[in-house]
């Protein structure tokens, strides 16, 4: 049984991209993978199989082996709920919040927890591909670390470190992580990987000449900037659009501070009849057939900065000149009269007005409902598949008129008398291709371009395979893997 680590020089340096590139190759050669990430701090999080909860990009790299998620690929996950606190997720379910000092005390019990996990797959699967958090060479968080060498020491497991050259500096990046790391961990390094190279390979290669020898590691090779990939982000927001048509409808999401699951937008920013814009703060909301008000982790907090940048005024005019408006999962609790947080669990304990589109009322409640769910949605009865993952009880006369019939015999959300406004508490509703033309349709689009979703997905993941084969040292990650042969 075969461990292998992958870690980054800095954040975003394309470890979740690497970690999925390396589980479909080694699937291709007929070998069981399984993805580990033994912390994980993100807002966009799945449903698993054991009915928990994990971060997104471990859901992904799950698909890449072929295989549904579960707890154990991620032990524990970080959903920031403020500047320096976070809810504490292990095993799936939520345990706590803390704050930074709090939670820095808590990683003795927190690494317990991703032990029992690593060993669980390691028996089970023979090898485990695992993805670090941020860099390894974080001084100030080096103490007690569970997310990149602290458990890559307590495994005895070699690491690959990836690098983004696309940024600038890379070779600094390179000997400077290096140079902080002890000399055990420096040993654990087998080789180095160059991320989103573009050029000329040749006017590169004086400089991975002088890497390997300054060094005396090993470039496992440089992949290619692909501008055109795409993967369901860990946390930053993808702005990428697709190629697109004439006639587009124009979609706005307004981005608040602790926005969660937004890639349940990449189906319609993909979407070739869309124009989706993501307005941040200091942007005015401009005309649009569709505006979506997102997940959130801290709805009260994202409903009054949704009142302080006079987005609500925004919505409401958009609703009176006959646009259509959205609310998923905390979007969905906005829309209502109230929101009450009588336990803190979101930021200080109390309650706050909702916009009123909707007469119903959300409590939050410490036990989160998660579930993988499908039915059909009531525009047009078309059948939809998500997933749920909220802490809040909605209740309300205006839940009598629902959004969707799930299949097992509950209602979903709500849909307003006039027809302009829907409600839903399911995560992941346009990635079904019924479900997306249903809900365009409603928008405005006459005609819609069917697009499957999962066939897109499954395309770049196996693109991200056939980079492995076309430019990096495969000979060196089979020994790395422990696998024999070639395939």
């Amino acid at each position: 049984m075969t461990t292998l680590m992958v870690q980054g020089t800095t954040s975003d340096a394309g470890k979740s991209t690497l970690v999925t590139a390396l589980c479909r190759w080694l699937l291709r050669q007929g070998v069981g993978v399984v993805p580990f990430k033994p912390q994980n701090m993100a807002l966009n999080s799945a449903v698993t199989a054991d009915g928990g909860e994990i971060g997104r990009a471990q859901a992904v790299q799950a698909q890449a082996c072929r295989l549904a998620p579960h707890t154990d690929m991620n032990p524990v996950l970080l959903k920031p709920n403020s500047d320096t606190g976070a809810q504490v997720i292990v095993h799936g379910r939520a345990v706590t919040c803390m704050n930074a000092v709090a939670y820095h005390d808590y990683k003795a019990i927190a690494m317990q927890a991703v032990l029992a996990s690593h060993a669980r797959l390691q028996q089970a699967y023979p090898v485990v591909m695992v993805e670090g958090a941020g860099s390894p060479a974080e001084i100030n968080l080096r103490a007690g670390d569970i997310a990149n060498m602290g458990f890559a020491e307590a495994v005895d497991c070699p690491v690959i470190l990836v690098a983004d050259i696309n940024r600038g500096g890379v070779f600094a990046h390179l000997v400077g992580t290096l140079e902080l790391l002890s000399s055990s961990e420096q040993a654990r390094v087998k080789g180095f990987v160059i991320n989103r190279f573009r050029g000329d390979l040749a006017l590169l290669q004086p400089g991975l000449d002088w890497l390997e020898l300054r060094t005396g590691k090993p470039v496992l090779g440089v992949l290619p900037y692909v501008t055109d990939l795409h993967l369901e982000a860990e946390d930053g927001i993808d702005t990428r659009q697709g190629e697109k048509g004439e006639r587009l409808l124009k979609v706005i999401v307004p981005v608040l501070p602790r926005i969660s699951n937004h890639t349940d937008f990449d189906p319609l920013r993909l979407h070739p009849q869309v124009d989706l814009q993501f307005i941040g703060p200091g942007q005015p909301i401009p005309p649009a057939d569709l505006i979506i008000l997102p997940g959130s982790k801290s709805v009260r907090g994202d409903l009054a900065q949704l009142r302080a940048r006079g987005w609500d005024t925004a919505i409401a005019r958009h609703l009176r000149y006959g646009g259509k408006l959205i609310g998923i999962c905390g979007g969905l609790q906005m829309l209502g009269q109230q929101v009450h947080d009588p336990q803190g669990l979101e930021g200080p304990a109390g309650s706050s007005a909702g916009l009123g589109l909707f007469d119903y009322s959300t409590v939050l409640e410490a036990e989160k409902q998660l579930r993988n769910v499908s039915g059909q949605l009531e525009l047009e009865q078309a059948a939809v598949a998500g997933y749920e993952i909220h802490a809040g009880v909605t209740s309300g006369p205006a839940l009598e008129l629902p959004a969707v019939q799930l299949a097992d015999g509950r209602c979903d959300g709500a849909i307003s008398a006039d027809g302009q406004v829907l409600a839903t508490y399911l995560h992941g509703l346009f990635e079904g291709s019924q479900s997306c033309a249903a809900l365009l349709r409603w928008a405005g689009l006459a005609e819609v371009q069917a697009i499957d979703y999962e066939a897109l997905r499954e395309r770049d993941i196996e693109r991200l395979a056939d980079l492995v084969e076309q430019h990096l040292d495969t000979a060196r990650l089979r020994q790395l893997c422990g696998v024999r042969g070639h395939a």
